[in-house]
């Protein structure tokens, strides 16, 4: 159960052969006066003026004099004073005394020279309660937890109950390494000794609960608790705020409030991770304005928790406000505001504000590298993200034990496409380390290195590494993406024999790798055979229909869960209005808007403008307006991309146009989709002058780079326009490989203007690409058809044939 790594201590031969109870102590405190005024004079000496008093009480002729002068020592954690003084108390025959006995283990332990408190442990005479507990609490302070449940067992068998700071100690213990069974045992232990009503017991076993994400109990134990104080409620909301139930946290704010209670920063710091777990700015500001109100000191840790909130609440303003009027800032201070950071902001602002950290005289901590390196992988910064790596080096957090540097460092180089530097610091890291085999297998993903990916688990598998449910995850993501059928199915009997079949994520992930493979079947099997269908799970099935194209079956799955008796939610309304505008299904369309309107979800902003496309694509630009309208959302930029794609596919260039022109004036920035959307609107119509003036405003103006999506729109509106030798010119200087797509947009403005030769060059170029594209044929043979080429169109007509490529018909439908 907990590695018996600690028996070495009580393996010497000094435990059998304790000093005898009645060997008579010779303490001639008259006599060793003056010994004590020398070491206190030393102390002085060595430490400030504020240490006066000690020296003061050292005077006394007491064992408490001794205790008196061990107390600076371990506040200034000076070695060389506490063994000082340990060696002339030994002198003057204080080293059998318990009482100072206990003063040196727990200044040893304080000081963090936890073999020197052994040591002292391992040669008293006698112990007590005090003794016991004083080696377990230090042990698990400084880090050694094995060791201080293993010594916490053995005074168990020496007959000696635990105190509740034992038993607190030993339960912070599991909290720290996840040994949930061994945390039941210490509970039912407590209950046993009848300290489980303790507060302190009681605050520890409940988070010990929410470690282990079992809230349900957490909630069951507190509830039988009796005259809770105030550390009790604050363990309960923290619970829950760990176990990412954000309104139970505030509501226990509430009923501390309500009961008047005396709160402390631990009671709002906790509803305040509840509001920034929510994104509730509503909530977040009512108890910034309650802690004014009752006056609670506005400490930095406090602070923090205000700073991290507004971060997440999207009011940024807020946060820094509070974080520069900050008096005593710490390095937490400066990670939450890190962490708060977003591609809004350049690299130049993130070097800035790591300088003023440094300045200030603060050390980084691994949690400042590890944002940091996030931050440098988010905005594709490799060269700031090496000068932080340089730092990080240098200040020893990129060793072999800084896991979630190191995980964070894989993370930035994998996103800025440098896979050889990702290789080189995973392979530094211990084999074991999941987070960061996690880490490497999504960086793979991320660059499309999917069979290295499936290298990575088959390697971790043979080290009998534990996976976990982002391992398989990211597998099943490598294994969807090469629609490998057999490598599928391996990885599903990997999940069971693993006991992740019934883990709600990755039975979801699962659910969406088979279909994304085509494996429908095996899908909808697996979907039934779950003993659980939350909204969840019937989401990403929805979901992942959708996203290959099978809509009718989802909008039968719909009406499926309807029959279930459970209302879809946001998510799902906006995947199904998708399966209606892919297929117009205008009926559908208006079937399922009434009951987003139901559902009260109607502003919703994805919502909103999943309804919007829909009613467009179905024709119906008059809904979709109107849907517009009511959703009041229109400074949201997904939702004016939307209304602005719909009036391009309806022509309706000046409306489109005045919306991105509405963008603008509320200072929201367009997004590539947006352009897309504009550009496309002015192809249609043949504003070739305005559609260029706004290529150039993507660079000019927004300070984004074209992307490939761009370029496309670009050559269509030339190609559409009869601008034939420019779109060729634009695709020839790409930053990038053409693509199919381009080629087709260039030959269908060669078949629409009559340009055999070009036409020629370009289909010549599309098939060397996609030889069995039959768009290539369809439109080349167009356009020798348009030419009256009809010799060189039925040749290709029989080419067609020969290769199997037969042409699509077109179809039209209506809806009854």
């Amino acid at each position: 159960m907990i590695g018996s790594a600690v028996m070495f201590l009580f393996c010497h031969d000094k435990l059998g052969n304790h000093f005898s109870s009645k060997v008579k102590r010779l303490f001639d405190f008259a006599n060793k006066y003056d010994h004590f005024q020398l070491i206190a004079k030393h102390h002085h000496q060595l430490t400030s003026r504020r240490y006066t008093s000690y020296v003061i009480l050292s005077e006394t002729k007491e064992e408490t004099g001794q205790a008196a002068a061990l107390t600076p020592s371990a506040n200034c954690k000076s070695y060389v004073l506490v063994a000082k003084i340990h060696g002339r108390a030994f002198k003057l025959g204080f080293s059998c005394d318990l009482f100072s006995q206990n003063n040196l283990i727990k200044i040893y332990l304080e000081c963090g020279l936890l073999s020197h408190g052994f040591k002292v442990f391992r040669e008293m005479p006698h112990r007590n309660l005090v003794s016991w507990t004083l080696i377990i609490v230090g042990a698990i302070r400084n880090g050694e937890f094995d060791i201080g449940v293993e010594v916490f067992l053995d005074m168990l068998r020496t007959g000696v109950l635990p105190n509740d700071f034992a038993l607190g100690g030993v339960m912070k213990a599991c909290n720290l390494t996840g040994a949930s069974k061994f945390g039941l045992c210490v509970h039912s232990l407590s209950v046993k000794v009848g300290m489980e009503k303790n507060p302190f017991v009681a605050s520890s076993i409940i988070h010990m609960y929410a470690k282990s994400g079992n809230i349900a109990a957490a909630e069951l134990f507190f509830e039988c608790l009796d005259n809770l104080d105030v550390g009790c409620w604050n363990a309960m909301s923290g619970a829950y705020a760990q176990c990412g139930q954000g309104f139970a946290a505030i509501s226990i704010l509430a009923s501390i409030h309500s009961r008047d209670m005396p709160m402390d920063k631990f009671t709002f710091i906790n509803a305040l991770k509840g509001c920034a777990d929510m994104g509730n700015l509503t909530y977040g500001r009512q108890i910034h304005g309650l802690v004014v109100r009752c006056g609670v000191e506005l400490c930095t840790s406090l602070v923090n928790s205000f700073i991290n909130m507004y971060s997440k609440s999207n009011d940024k303003e807020a946060a820094m406000r509070l974080f520069h009027s900050l008096h005593k800032k710490d390095v937490i201070s400066w990670n939450t505001v890190f962490s708060g950071f977003s591609q809004d902001y350049d690299a130049r602002e993130v070097a800035a504000s790591f300088h003023k950290l440094m300045m200030m005289g603060l050390k980084p901590n691994h949690a400042t590298f590890s944002i940091l390196f996030r931050i440098c992988g988010e905005l594709l910064d490799v060269n700031l993200g090496l000068q932080f790596y340089c730092l990080s080096f240098q200040l020893g957090f990129c060793n072999s034990n800084q896991t979630k540097v190191s995980s964070e460092l894989i993370y930035m180089f994998s996103r800025c496409r440098e896979m050889e530097m990702a290789q080189l610091v995973f392979d530094v890291v211990p084999s074991t380390e999941i987070i960061t085999w996690n880490e490497m297998i999504s960086g793979c993903n991320f660059n499309c290195l999917y069979i290295e990916s499936l290298k990575l688990f088959c390697n971790l598998w043979k080290l009998g590494a534990e996976a976990n449910e982002c391992t398989f995850s990211c597998i099943l993501e490598a294994c969807s993406k090469l629609e490998d059928k057999q490598i599928g199915r391996q990885i599903h009997g990997a999940i069971v024999k693993s006991g992740f079949s019934s883990h709600g994520y990755v039975c979801s992930t699962l659910i969406k790798a088979y279909v994304q493979i085509g494996k429908l079947d095996d899908s909808f099997e697996f979907f039934c055979g779950l003993d659980r269908l939350d909204l969840a799970t019937w989401g990403t099935l929805i979901s992942a229909l959708v996203h290959q194209g099978y809509n009718y079956e989802a909008i039968k799955f719909l009406y499926c869960l309807s029959e279930a008796g459970q209302n879809p939610d946001e998510f799902i309304l906006s995947s199904i209005l998708n399966a209606c505008a892919n297929i117009a299904a205008y009926n559908h369309t208006k079937s399922v808007h009434s009951v987003v309107i139901k559902r009260g979800v109607e502003t919703h902003i994805f919502v909103a403008s999943a309804v919007v496309d829909a009613y467009a694509k179905c024709g119906d630009i008059k809904s979709s307006k109107l849907a517009f309208d009511q959703s009041g959302g229109s400074v949201d930029v997904v939702l004016l991309n939307t209304m602005i794609n719909a009036y391009a596919h309806h022509g309706q260039v000046t409306e489109a146009i005045e919306i991105f022109n509405k963008m603008r004036s509320a200072n929201l920035k367009p997004t590539q989709a947006t352009f897309v959307s504009v550009l496309l609107a002015c192809s249609h119509l043949g504003l070739v002058d305005r559609g260029s003036m706004f290529v150039e405003s993507i660079n000019l103006d927004c300070g984004m780079d074209l992307s490939p999506n761009n370029y496309g729109c670009l050559v269509d509106m030339l190609s559409r326009n009869g601008l034939l030798q420019l779109a060729k010119y634009v695709i020839e200087e790409l930053p990038f490989p053409p693509w199919p797509a381009i080629w087709r947009s260039l030959l269908s403005g060669c078949r629409i203007h009559g340009n055999k030769e070009l036409g020629e060059w370009a289909a010549e170029k599309l098939l060397q690409l996609a030889p069995d594209d039959n768009a290539a044929y369809v439109l080349l043979s167009n356009s020798y058809c348009k030419e009256g080429s009809w010799t060189d169109a039925g040749a290709l007509r029989r080419k067609m044939r020969e290769r199997g490529l037969p042409k699509q018909p077109g179809c039209s439908w209506i809806e009854m």
